[in-house]
């Protein structure tokens, strides 16, 4: 009885580092379960296309090591946490949140399941099983405006905004300081939305924004109206989120994208092999997270060179887009020398030289 006894005491001390073990890996025959939240529908373009296209190159990339599924169309606040808490439920041990609303919602639900690791887009709160990530969007935006800047001939530029938070700020603020520095002259004009997604409230910002002189039209929301709109009345659009070319062929100049699939590959590799963090990761044009692509056929060759230049310069460390000096649009003097650090980005909150307007109070 005691040999039984000694035996099972042994066997069930050996089988500890094993158990220890699946706690922090996960367990290799069966596939990860990834679950993703959307802010918008997944649609043909913009933001929610591109964090899908990012999960179908994760699929591609890990093949049956990982299954996914995802919720699209997703409003910020109590449906966030729904839903977020039932692809938690549902077993997915690897849930993407991709929209800044989504944060407090995402840290609630993660004490909640403190086994299933978490990636908040946008965000800059992070916990024991949170993680956050964002792109550089801003350097892409300050090559558009050059861009812009070469091909207004209004020197107006109108830009479409959904929220006045510092990530939106950034580019906005990037993509007139791009202009000006090819063209002094260069002002933006804004209309906020206060949505992500609003095909309709979009297009009439658009169409009121050509009637204040814009003859260029960017924006920072979901959908493909502001450059839809540009096609229409034969301006020019820089798109944002992904190429839009395809809805406005004459328009777009330029396009702003961002891609996520070597990221999310990364957090589902991590999670497998048990080596996960709860890190930030802020990737720009030299991790390939931000990119200005899609020229349109309007765009000189000469325009091209030298943005092609400029973005070499910014992934050298050569500049940045918030070189100092930087002034608000009222005056103040933001940075007198140097270049505007990390903590300066996220803290945000005015327009440079060149942005028409007062900065509304944000969300």
């Amino acid at each position: 009885m005691y040999k039984k006894l000694i035996r099972r005491t042994l066997l069930a001390l050996a089988a500890v580092p094993a158990m220890a073990l699946t706690s922090y890996a996960h367990a290799a025959d069966t596939p990860l379960k990834v679950g993703f939240v959307y802010v918008s529908p997944v649609g043909e373009a913009g933001w929610s296309w591109q964090q899908d296209l990012g999960r179908r190159e994760m699929e591609k990339n890990l093949g049956d090591k990982v299954k996914t599924q995802y919720v699209e169309d997703v409003p910020e606040g109590a449906d966030a946490e729904r839903v977020i808490r039932d692809l938690a439920q549902q077993g997915n041990k690897l849930i993407f949140t991709t929209s800044f609303g989504y944060m407090n919602p995402t840290l609630k639900v993660a004490k909640q399941f403190p086994d299933v690791k978490f990636v908040h887009s946008t965000g800059y709160k992070t916990a024991p099983n949170v993680a956050t990530t964002n792109a550089r969007f801003y350097e892409a935006r300050y090559l558009a405006g050059i861009v812009a800047g070469k091909m207004t001939k209004t020197n107006i530029a109108g830009y479409v905004g959904a929220f006045p938070i510092p990530e939106v700020l950034q580019g906005m603020n990037a993509f007139i300081r791009g202009m000006r520095s090819v063209n002094p002259k260069a002002e933006v004009r804004v209309i906020w939305v206060n949505s992500w997604f609003d095909p309709g409230k979009e297009r009439d910002a658009a169409l009121a924004l050509i009637g204040q002189g814009a003859d260029v039209l960017t924006h920072h929301t979901d959908s493909t109206a502001t450059v839809q709109v540009a096609e229409e009345k034969g301006v020019y659009a820089v798109a944002y989120h992904s190429n839009m070319i395809k809805f406005g062929p004459h328009a777009q100049i330029a396009a702003v994208t961002h891609h996520w699939g070597k990221y999310f590959t990364k957090e589902a590799q991590d999670v497998i092999n048990g080596t996960w963090k709860p890190d930030s990761t802020w990737g720009g044009l030299k991790e390939g997270m931000a990119v200005i692509e899609g020229f349109g056929p309007a765009v000189p060759d000469d325009v091209k060179k030298l943005v092609m230049e400029k973005r070499d310069e910014i992934i050298a460390g050569k500049l940045t887009p918030f070189d100092a000096p930087i002034v608000t649009n009222e005056g103040k003097t933001i940075l007198a020398k140097g270049s505007l650090d990390d903590k300066g980005l996220n803290q945000m909150n005015y327009y440079v030289q060149g942005i028409v307007g007062k900065l509304p109070t944000s969300k």
